[in-house]
């Protein structure tokens, strides 16, 4: 596949490889198997009930994975980078429940500034199960890891308060301040703008709640 930078494409797959132990030989694959895509700011690729083909890692630039609520409101599932920060499931985009066979996506990449992304067939990764023993070792990595990254989004959501989530985003993604604009942030706490502020306001004038709360049971992803 031809890409305008394979230097960025290895470098990716290398820091995949780090943190999934993917292998020479599923790189190989992968690259073998894969394109880049440029995606305009403010784009979005579309995947509420539809099939998904794709495995997304994003190169350079933020996007965010959302889901459209009951209400009709735009909710931030996870935020996505590519720097020192970056962890897989920053790296990695994917409708967690598309990675299911035949099951139907219900969320959708936006593009926060221009991104490139390393786009990867699906069909073709399973392709190669019976060939390659690895890639299904390496599918099996991404499955475990994204099992446990929904978990502990689900459970934070649905066990914490505002304020909670809040202090738990300060205490584990602190970096998530510096790079996304508060509307986005509010999205991903599941707060509006202006209840983020009120936290804030709170949490500075109240020195004994500066700093954030530790909770047991965190499932870190």
């Amino acid at each position: 596949m031809k890409y305008t930078d394979l230097t960025s494409a290895l470098s990716l797959l290398n820091t995949i490889d780090k943190l999934a132990g993917l292998g020479d030989k599923t790189i190989e694959v992968m690259l073998d198997n894969s394109k880049e895509l440029e995606i305009p700011k403010g784009d979005t690729i579309n995947n509420d009930g539809k099939l998904s083909k794709y495995l997304y890692f994003i190169m350079s630039g933020k996007a965010r994975l959302y889901y459209v609520d009951y209400a009709g409101k735009n909710i931030t599932w996870s935020f996505h980078f590519n720097d020192k920060q970056s962890t897989l499931k920053n790296l990695c985009i994917v409708d967690y429940k598309s990675l299911l066979p035949n099951a139907s996506g219900n969320m959708h990449i936006e593009a926060i500034t221009d991104i490139r992304l390393l786009r990867i067939g699906r069909r073709e990764l399973w392709d190669k199960f019976d060939s390659e023993p690895v890639m299904e070792k390496c599918l099996h990595k991404l499955y475990e890891h994204s099992f446990i990254a929904a978990y502990g989004r689900i459970l934070n959501l649905l066990t914490q308060s505002a304020s909670e989530r809040y202090n738990h985003m300060l205490r584990h993604e602190p970096h998530l301040l510096q790079m996304f604009a508060d509307k986005y942030l509010a999205s991903y706490l599941g707060i509006e703008p202006q209840s983020l502020s009120r936290i804030r306001r709170n949490l500075k004038s109240s020195p004994s709640r500066r700093r954030p709360v530790e909770f047991s049971g965190d499932v870190r992803s």
